[in-house]
């Protein structure tokens, strides 16, 4: 809601907030926040950063806790390996997260961008509070912008970019941990740059595009580039909760003024919103809350921090500003959930017991065995009978599989076209082709229906069920 006395007499949604009048980019400099909720998101974030720098370094028999191989097609989550063979599991996996990141954003609306997001986790938590600590507060940062050249300038200026810099080359080498594993990282580290100069190359373009996005794009990234933030509209109603300002207090029924001592603002009709711009301020993306729900907002509750320190030295309630659904302010209630909500509760546990389901049938090999097409039974010396099959394995355990085959319930023989022992590495496939023999007397009718072990020394991997032909004995 805007109300008349406000000093901004343009409407709100004709243009961004950080581009000016003739379509320049106008810099935001965030007031430095403090309070509660500053103090929480403070600890989760570095809490996230933990776990954004160690996963790489967190290993589960054997395999990371994490990686994304595009290279090898290789992914691992929480110590599952998914091969190309099981990227129906990986894909499920995905819309289910993509499912809660939508039900996440239908209840509380985008406190995952002010939360969780890695982007505003560096801005704000490691990029901004390097700024603050060498250039000051967002008075002096501007100060120091608008001033001449000059040594002190260009002191502040080598050392702070110096060290985004560090930062940005340390997020690429993390990141690239995830793609490639930290062993492989390490042996990169490690060798001479001639024997990883396509690495080096990447590693340089990435750390500056990372340099580049928080020196100088910064907020334009959650507001031009982030398809999460044009996607909030749709995701979005009246019943998510998001970091709104209560306009019906805050507006009263004159609107807002400054604070006179010893006034009763309830009984003269104004709002306990004195104007006092310190929501703005403290926004880092520059918007006014009071002009109610924006696509700019990142629900990071700076605001809410800023307005309550404001409501409690002006003598009134906290919470001018909070966490609540716009039909609860509308109607003054309580939250409650949506319709849409619950579907999307149903639709992800219902996909989650899916996965849950295919995982119970996820064995740690995919074989595939075939009688060789074409091929008619052969007759052998002392009456035996023999069949071509084809054989495909897929292994899609994380070790080395040595596997032999033998006939389970008929008596028989198996006779591999090569060697005994089939070796097949992890993530890798293999065929190869046996013969099966079974002598006439064994054999009921003309097609008669086998079951194949496949072993791994003494363990039964799996079971593979085909017919051998052998000659119409009807007759």
């Amino acid at each position: 809601m805007k109300n008349d006395n406000s000093k901004y007499k343009e409407s709100f949604r004709d243009k961004i907030p950080t581009v000016d009048e003739t379509g320049k980019r106008k810099w935001l400099y965030p007031k430095k926040p403090s309070g509660k909720f500053y103090n929480y998101r403070l600890f989760f974030s570095y809490f996230l950063l933990i776990i954004l720098f160690g996963t790489p370094w967190v290993k589960i028999d054997g395999e990371p806790l994490l990686m994304i191989n595009i290279i090898t097609r290789k992914f691992v989550l929480f110590g599952q390996v998914f091969w190309p063979q099981d990227f129906h599991l990986f894909g499920l996996i995905m819309i289910a997260m993509v499912v809660f990141i939508v039900l996440f954003t239908t209840i509380y609306g985008r406190i995952f961008c002010g939360w969780v997001c890695p982007q505003t986790i560096f801005m704000e938590m490691v990029y901004r509070k390097i700024e603050y600590w060498i250039d000051g507060d967002y008075r002096n940062q501007q100060k120091l912008t608008k001033q001449p050249w000059n040594t002190n300038k260009i002191k502040k200026r080598v050392i702070k970019y110096f060290i985004f810099y560090l930062i940005a080359l340390a997020i690429s080498h993390t990141f690239l941990a995830y793609i490639i594993g930290a062993e492989q990282l390490v042996e990169i580290q490690t060798s001479p740059i001639s024997e990883h100069l396509g690495g080096f190359i990447a590693i340089i373009i990435f750390s500056f595009v990372f340099f580049l996005v928080y020196a100088w794009f910064r907020e334009q990234v959650c507001l031009i580039i982030c398809p999460y933030g044009r996607l909030q509209g749709v995701m979005l109603d009246r019943d998510s909760l998001v970091v709104a300002y209560d306009y019906k207090r805050g507006e009263g029924e004159k609107g807002r003024s400054k604070i006179v001592r010893g006034e009763d603002r309830k009984a003269s009709g104004k709002g306990n919103c004195v104007d006092c711009y310190q929501c703005v301020d403290v926004c880092p993306t520059g918007i006014d809350i009071r002009n109610g729900t924006q696509l700019e907002c990142i629900n990071c509750t700076a605001c809410m921090d800023a307005c309550d320190y404001v409501m409690k030295k002006t003598g009134q309630d906290k919470g001018l500003i909070r966490i609540e659904s716009e039909n609860a302010i509308a109607n003054q209630t309580k939250s409650k959930f949506s319709i849409r909500s619950k579907a999307y509760i149903f639709l992800l546990v219902v996909l989650i017991g899916f996965i849950i389901f295919l995982f119970t049938l996820r064995g740690s090999l995919e074989a595939s065995i075939l009688r060789t097409p074409g091929m008619l039974f052969q007759e052998q010396e002392g009456g035996y009978i023999t069949n071509l099959y084809n054989l495909n394995i897929v292994n899609k355990s994380s070790k080395e599989l040595k596997l032999t085959f033998k006939l389970l319930g008929t008596k028989g023989s198996i006779q591999m076209v090569g060697n005994e022992v089939l070796i097949v590495r992890k993530g890798e496939s293999n065929q190869q082709a046996f013969f099966v023999k079974i002598h006439l007397n064994d054999l009921k009718a003309k097609s008669t229906p086998i079951v194949i072990g496949v072993y791994n020394g003494n363990e039964l991997l799996e079971q593979d069920d085909t017919n051998f032909l052998g000659p119409d004995k009807s007759n």
